[in-house]
């Protein structure tokens, strides 16, 4: 990763773990700057046409992305960053970033994931996983830590 990214996808989720991947974006992107998309997918059921209204969900996104957003602004280099947000609606998150970050053109997805136990065993979640298997380009998953442990509240809103 000589240099940093160039082209960032960022998918946002509205809570504080959004953080961790805010702080080390500034130390990800080129030193030249780049383009920056913050991402929010709302996930629509199947019972649900894709078109749904969702006024609830699509406020919370809104929100995200414009707090994603104000806070890169704040330690990205203003001049040469290209901020840009992205709402979508969508059957499955993973699928729909892949294919941001295939319409982006991204030089890497930058997300966080969480352990969760299925079937008593670790497992990443499936959003994870198919990003991780499909994305045209680099992966960067901060962990992060399991709920209780130190460091696994966040502090940004």
């Amino acid at each position: 990763m000589q240099g940093g990214f160039e082209r960032v996808v960022v998918p946002v989720s509205g809570t504080e773990i959004d953080e961790r991947v805010l702080a080390i974006l500034p130390d990800l992107i080129s030193k030249d700057g780049g383009d920056v998309t913050f991402l929010y997918v709302v996930e629509v059921p199947q019972s649900m046409p894709l078109d749904a209204e969702l006024p609830r969900e699509i406020d919370r996104g809104e929100t995200a992305l414009r707090l994603a957003e104000h806070a890169a602004r704040r330690t990205l280099p203003p001049r040469s960053t290209q901020i840009t947000t992205e709402l979508l609606q969508a059957r499955a998150v993973g699928p729909a970033i892949v294919d941001e970050a295939i319409e982006r053109g991204a030089d890497a997805v930058v997300m966080t994931a969480a352990i969760r136990r299925r079937h008593g065993r670790p497992a990443l979640g499936e959003t994870t996983q198919h990003v991780l298997l499909h994305a045209p380009c680099e992966v960067v998953v901060i962990r992060t830590a399991p709920d209780g442990s130190p460091g696994s509240e966040g502090r940004w809103r």
